[in-house]
C-alpha cells in the first residue's frame, strides 16, 4: 500500500512515498499520479478534549484518531472525508478554544515525528521537520546547532505544523521568514501539495492555510535557517531592553532564547501546571490592522506602528486595558491573566462558556469605547462570539 508521486519543479525533484488513501482510485493531476487502496484507521471515541488543550476546556470528541505517522494521518482524514465526516485537525492545543459540547465528528491528533537537515555555509541549513514535532524542542535545537531566526520564537506551546497556519511570530520574528516551503495533504483534490513560502499566502498571524480552513492537512515543514552563533537582528524594543543591545544589533542565541523565555514566563505564557496564568490560549486577541481614519481616531497616547500599506497596526493590549479590563479582570472561573492583559484563563474550573463569556465582554467593551473589533487568535470550533 503506498501512493507514490513525483513532482518536478524547475531542474528539481521531490518524490513522496505514503501509505494509501482509502476511497480513491488512480487519478491523473497535471502533474500528479496516485495510485490507492484502503487502508485501516485506529479510532478511538469519547475522547475529552479539555486534557488536550492548553485551555483545559472543550468537550469529547466523538472519535479520535492519534496518527502517528504520516500515513495514518492521511488515511484518517480521508476515510472521514469519504463518509461525510467533520475533522478536526489537532496539534499542542495551544490556540483554539472548543466548545462544551465537544466535537461532533473525527478529531485527528497529529504526533507525526521526525526531522532531517542538511547544511553548508553557502545556503545555510535546510530542515524538515514533521508537523507532530514539538515547537519549543525545534527552537531549541536550533539555538543548539546554531541556525538562526527563530530564537525569538522560544516558549511557543504547540506543535510545528500548527506554525505556517497562523504565521506565529513573538518579539519581532515571524515563522514566515525561515520557512522555505510546506508539504500538505490537500483534501479536496485527494493529493499531496507542496507550498513554497511565496504560494503561502502569508501575512500578519495567517496564511493560506488559516483563510481556507479545514482544506489542507499540514505534513511537514521546511525550514531554511542562517547559521551562526548570533541571532538575527533584534526588532523588539523590550527585547533589545532585556539583551541591553540596540534595536536592530545582534546579540548571542543562548541570549536571546533565554531572555525570551524569561519574559514570556513573566507574562504566564510558558506552560506550567501549577500556574493557572498559563492556562489559556496564549494571546486571545489579535492586534487590530486600522485603516488610517480609524487608526486618527484612537487617542493621541494609544501604541501605533505603521505597516507600510497606509494601514496602522494598535496594540490589542493597550486597548483592553484602557477600555477597563485590566489583570485578573473578572470574578468567575475564567478571568484575564494576573500577569498578561492580553491572555484569558481558566482558573481551575472553567468551561468553555465561560471563557467565551468574558471574551464577549472584552470584545464589546473595546468596541463601545473606541469603536475597534477585536478579533480572536485562536481557532474556535462549537462556538463563537
Amino acid at each position: 500500500m503506498r501512493w507514490h508521486v513525483r513532482r518536478w519543479c524547475s531542474t528539481l525533484t521531490w518524490q513522496y512515498r505514503v501509505a494509501a488513501v482509502p476511497a480513491l482510485s488512480q487519478r491523473h493531476f497535471g502533474y500528479a499520479r496516485a495510485t490507492v487502496t484502503r487502508t485501516a484507521v485506529n479510532v478511538s471515541t469519547a475522547v475529552s478534549l479539555a486534557t488536550r488543550t492548553t485551555l483545559r476546556v472543550g468537550g469529547p470528541a466523538a472519535e479520535f484518531v492519534e496518527a502517528r505517522t504520516e500515513a495514518d494521518a492521511i488515511a484518517a482524514v480521508a476515510d472521514a472525508d469519504a463518509h461525510g465526516m467533520p475533522v478536526l485537525i489537532l496539534g499542542g492545543g495551544s490556540n483554539v478554544l472548543i466548545g462544551d459540547a465537544g466535537f461532533d465528528g473525527r478529531v485527528v491528533a497529529m504526533a507525526i515525528r521526525g526531522i532531517t537537515d542538511e547544511a553548508d555555509m553557502c545556503s545555510g541549513a535546510m530542515v524538515t521537520v514533521a508537523a507532530g514535532e514539538n515547537w519549543d524542542a525545534l527552537v531549541a535545537r536550533a539555538v543548539n546547532n546554531g541556525w538562526t531566526g527563530i530564537e525569538a520564537l522560544s516558549g511557543i506551546p504547540g506543535l510545528v505544523g500548527g506554525t505556517p497556519i497562523q504565521n506565529v511570530g513573538a518579539y519581532g520574528q515571524d515563522v514566515s521568514e525561515t520557512i522555505a516551503r510546506v508539504r500538505t495533504y490537500d483534501r479536496l483534490e485527494a493529493r499531496l501539495q507542496t507550498f513554497f513560502a511565496a504560494d503561502c499566502g502569508f501575512a500578519y498571524r495567517t496564511s493560506r492555510f488559516k483563510t481556507d480552513p479545514g482544506r489542507y492537512l499540514i505534513l511537514d515543514v521546511t525550514f531554511q535557517f542562517g547559521l551562526g552563533d548570533l541571532g538575527a537582528p533584534v526588532a523588539y524594543l523590550e527585547l533589545a531592553r532585556r539583551l541591553g543591545v540596540e534595536l536592530g544589533e545582534r546579540a548571542p542565541l543562548a541570549d536571546v532564547r533565554r531572555a525570551v523565555l524569561e519574559i514570556r514566563a513573566s507574562k504566564g505564557m510558558v506552560l506550567d501546571d501549577a500556574d493557572y496564568d498559563t492556562w489559556s490560549a496564549g494571546s486571545f486577541f489579535t492586534n487590530p490592522i486600522l485603516d488610517g481614519a480609524a487608526a486618527a481616531g484612537l487617542p493621541a497616547d494609544a501604541s501605533r506602528w505603521r505597516v507600510g500599506d497606509g494601514t496602522v497596526k494598535t496594540s490589542a493590549a493597550w486597548l483592553i486595558e484602557h477600555a477597563g479590563f485590566h489583570r485578573g479582570h473578572g470574578d468567575g472561573p475564567a478571568t484575564v491573566s494576573t500577569k498578561h492583559t492580553l491572555a484569558l484563563t481558566n482558573r481551575g474550573t472553567a468551561t468553555a462558556d465561560d471563557v467565551v463569556a468574558l471574551a464577549r465582554e472584552i470584545r464589546d467593551g473595546v468596541r463601545a469605547r473606541f469603536g475597534v473589533e477585536l478579533v480572536p487568535e485562536p481557532v474556535l470550533v462549537g462556538v463563537e462570539l
